[in-house]
């Protein structure tokens, strides 16, 4: 019983050594994939404007419907 414990915690605490090493990796890659998306989205809206203002419409429609209800 006191061997299982002890395994346990080793076996909790390694995991979060492992977590806190894969963090700021973790991090990097989340925000290099932010960055990617604001681009994609960027992009877009200067090849096609009349979409975008679909889209805003299509937003604060939806957005005084919420606000309605």
């Amino acid at each position: 019983m006191v061997l299982t414990w002890i395994a346990a915690s080793i076996t909790l605490s390694n995991m979060a050594l492992r977590l806190q090493r894969l963090d700021p990796e973790r991090r990097r890659r989340r925000l290099a994939l932010l960055v990617e998306l604001a681009d994609a989205k960027a992009l877009r809206e200067r090849l096609h404007p009349r979409r975008l203002r679909a889209d805003r419409l299509r937003e604060l429609i939806a957005t005084r419907r919420r606000l309605a209800d």
